[in-house]
């Protein structure tokens, strides 16, 4: 299995690397994962701008990466899901695409061109926060597929 992370966010070294770096290295036992995080003078320039514009230039920066893989989107407006339905999401899946939006989220077209919309919650997070809770929660539907006792009931 391959699982993509893709962020719009600057990149950047960050305190929650070593996160990052630790739920990789515990993913790896089922799965190769990638995080790619994509920020460019048009983002920039966007989203200084307003927020039709910058949800434009996330499409654009995504629509790159849309593939034949189950492409994921993470969105307030998502529907919510627990780790069990998390982890079916995972099943039988040969490569999943995770798109993190920008600060404005996504364009509705978007959306539409994704297999599934989800929300880690009514909270806001930072989008560095927001990916360490998706890495956790990747490993722990891993670790329910595969019966593992980290996550337990």
């Amino acid at each position: 299995m391959k699982v993509n992370i893709y962020s719009i966010i600057k990149k950047d070294r960050s305190e929650f690397d070593p996160l990052y770096k630790n739920y990789e290295k515990m993913i790896s036992r089922y799965a190769n994962v990638t995080i790619e995080d994509i920020f460019n003078k048009n983002i920039a320039k966007a989203q200084s701008s307003n927020e039709i514009k910058a949800k434009k230039e996330y499409t654009s920066a995504y629509k790159k990466k849309i593939s034949h893989a189950y492409n994921i989107a993470l969105d307030v407006q998502g529907r919510e899901v627990d780790s069990l339905k998390f982890s079916k999401l995972l099943e039988n899946k040969g490569e999943i695409n995770f798109f993190i939006g920008g600060a404005y989220g996504f364009e509705k077209e978007f959306l539409d061109q994704c297999d599934q919309t989800i929300s880690l919650g009514k909270l806001t997070m930072a989008h560095k926060v927001a990916k360490v809770v998706l890495l956790e929660q990747i490993f722990r539907g891993l670790c329910i597929i595969n019966n593992h006792p980290y996550h337990k009931e």
